[in-house]
């Protein structure tokens, strides 16, 4: 209670932000297409938000909680921008899901104070997040595009052009925090469907008597077709340059190769092309083709028919 020249005013202190929108996803936001919003825990509220914000006296950074009442579903959330039309907000779509809403659905929004975290636990709902090299460091550019976390939520992070989604298990000191300027320590629990390797020979064993007479069956018929032979350059050869093939030339043998199936080349050696072929040094043949043309039957052989043209006309 303040006194201004004999006129008594109140200033309310502590006052909340109330509005109701009808909610869509990102998808629906007119221009061009905002993945950056898809990617974080962030809504679009109208400008009309913003001037009722101004007005009352709420703790920065603002953070809403978002209520759907007819499915008694709760969550929430930042504020990215004040572009949205009059009587809409926009939220990504896995937080929608959240909230079990529908495009155009009636949404309640109000503004609260949260306890800036110290501790969240999350479990991946896929194995695939085991393939991340460093989980943590990827989770934690994730969260910066988020304000808060609520216990019991499904987060999704997008890494290397796929999509990751998180359950909040366990968040401290309170069942929703603001992990803006932070330091948190993060765990994890094993994802969904993961089953450990003790547990999958112990699972292994049990089905070992059931499945040992189809083993030998399988076995043997395994065997039975576990090598065959490949024979290489099959077939006659033609030179290039028009002449018969020489007699020792023509005696050339297949070769004939036993490849066991499955059985890998221990041999081979990375980054070494190896060509097999038959073809002495030019140094070794030279003496042998011999000065003219003829052949080692001494018959003779055009290697070019027709006649030729010169390209300078002669004067007569």
């Amino acid at each position: 209670m303040f006194h201004f020249s004999g006129f008594n005013m109140m200033f309310p202190e502590g006052r909340s932000f109330h509005a109701t929108y009808k909610c869509f996803s990102v998808s629906m936001l007119p221009g061009n297409e905002r993945s950056d919003v898809e990617k974080g825990g962030k809504i679009i509220m109208p400008p009309s938000a913003l001037d009722t914000l101004t007005r009352l006296n709420v703790e920065y950074p603002m953070l809403f909680k978002l209520t759907n009442g007819k499915k008694s579903r709760s969550s929430h959330a930042g504020v990215l921008e004040f572009v949205a039309d009059e009587g809409k907000c926009y939220l990504p779509y896995w937080m929608m899901d959240n909230l079990l809403l529908e495009e155009g659905d009636i949404l309640n929004i109000e503004s609260v104070s949260l306890p800036v975290a110290t501790f969240s636990k999350f479990q991946p709902h896929s194995t695939d997040f085991l393939d991340i090299t460093n989980p943590k460091a990827v989770l934690e550019n994730a969260l910066r595009n988020f304000a808060c976390l609520t216990k019991g939520d499904v987060i999704a992070i997008k890494y290397n052009k796929k999509v990751y989604e998180l359950c909040v298990l366990e968040t401290k000191p309170g069942n929703a925090v603001s992990i803006i300027e932070c330091d948190m320590n993060v765990e994890f629990e094993a994802p969904v469907g993961y089953k450990d390797h003790s547990e999958t020979q112990a699972s292994g064993s049990g089905q070992q008597g059931t499945a040992g007479s189809v083993g030998s069956e399988v076995a043997g018929a395994a065997n039975a077709i576990l090598e065959e032979v490949v024979e290489t350059f099959k077939g006659s050869g033609v030179r290039l340059d028009g002449k018969k093939k020489k007699e020792s030339q023509l005696e050339t043998p297949v070769l004939k190769k036993v490849l066991p199936r499955g059985v890998p080349d221990y041999d081979f050696q990375f980054g070494l092309i190896r060509f097999d072929r038959n073809i002495r040094p030019i140094s070794d043949r030279g003496n042998d083709d011999g000065a003219s043309a003829g052949n080692a039957d001494g018959s003779d052989a055009e290697s070019f028919h027709g006649t030729g043209f010169s390209m300078k006309k002669t004067r007569k």
